[in-house]
């Protein structure tokens, strides 16, 4: 069965859940294999194994996380020249892009980014143009390297060995060019993350201010949701940049993605189209974002979301 290299997304301790949905693509085409970097292998071996990681190669050297990205392309570019895998597949985020294109390129091998889904003989979904097309690309040359979009696959679990093999690397004085010199640890309240949640509840201009971004904050807490916002609502100061959805924010595919006051530029499509369900509540029965709804609700959103938190709420302690 042929070998299917998979990037680990961890924090050093826990495996991230877009792991654990490259796992349940990779084992579509072959027999999938981790490779993590940085300490803490142990403490996923566990988890890996839950979602049929048959090897883990584990590279515990400093300096794959003491630099800036190039060491962890040059022990990918090690191992797919040494281990000959059918694919490689890392996350569609900023770092796991980047790595992708520095080994497609000391591999010679195609690249694909921002994948939705993978298809027979490798054949990837991509949603482009600001989502207007739907595209299917395949590389043809050289390890095919794919980028997939967190929560574009529910993670399923297949028992694994995740029998751990540990590789070294000689890193270039090239790939030493940019110095990690400190990490600060992001505040995490109770809410999922945004890229990973199952639920996302999003609101856009129509929530009219600041202060009244905690109607969303209710709603979403009443699902165990990750809360986003509009490209509108963080340049008004209403919401932190780092909750912005869209194309120039960050691109999300939950299971169910509610667009509470956002109209649906295409800009902000761009970044929640592939969600699974979407439900939208505006005032506006034309707005362009009731194209992408699989339900939808005519209504002001200061009469419906609390009348909806109270229901949501009800049911949960029942």
């Amino acid at each position: 069965m042929a070998e299917i290299l998979v990037l680990a997304e961890h924090d050093g301790e826990t495996v991230k859940k877009v792991t654990c949905e490259l796992l349940t693509l990779a084992r579509r085409f072959g027999e999938p294999s981790v490779v993590w970097t940085g300490p803490g292998a142990e403490a996923g071996q566990a988890r890996l194994a839950e979602f049929g990681a048959a090897t883990v190669y584990v590279a515990a050297d400093e300096d794959l996380d003491s630099y800036v990205v190039a060491p962890k392309a040059e022990l990918l570019a090690k191992l797919v020249a040494e281990k000959s895998p059918a694919a490689v597949l890392v996350a569609s985020t900023a770092e796991g892009r980047e790595i992708a294109g520095r080994l497609a390129i000391k591999t010679g091998s195609g690249l694909i980014t921002d994948a939705v889904d993978l298809g027979e003989g490798m054949v990837a979904e991509q949603s482009i143009f600001g989502g207007a097309i739907v595209v299917q690309s395949k590389v043809v040359t050289g390890t095919p390297i794919v980028a997939v979009r967190p929560n574009a696959v529910a993670p399923e679990p297949a028992p694994g060995q995740a029998q751990v093999e540990n590789v070294t690397v000689e890193i270039s004085d090239a790939a030493k060019g940019a110095q990690v010199l400190d990490r600060v640890i992001q505040e995490r309240g109770e809410r999922p993350e945004l890229t990973e949640a199952s639920i996302v509840v999003s609101g856009g201009r129509g929530v009219g201010g600041a202060d009244n971004f905690a109607l969303i904050e209710k709603l979403a807490d009443s699902l165990g949701a990750a809360v986003g916002a509009s490209r509108a609502a963080t340049d008004a100061g209403w919401y932190p940049h780092q909750f912005q959805v869209g194309q120039t924010g960050k691109t999300v595919s939950p299971q169910l993605y509610m667009a509470v006051g956002i109209s649906g530029a295409i800009q902000h499509r761009a970044g929640m189209q592939t969600s699974k369900t979407i439900m939208v509540v505006n005032k506006d029965p034309e707005a362009p974002i009731f194209e992408l709804a699989d339900f939808g609700v005519v209504g002001d959103l200061f009469q419906v979301v609390p009348q909806l938190t109270e229901e949501i709420t009800k049911r949960g302690q029942g």
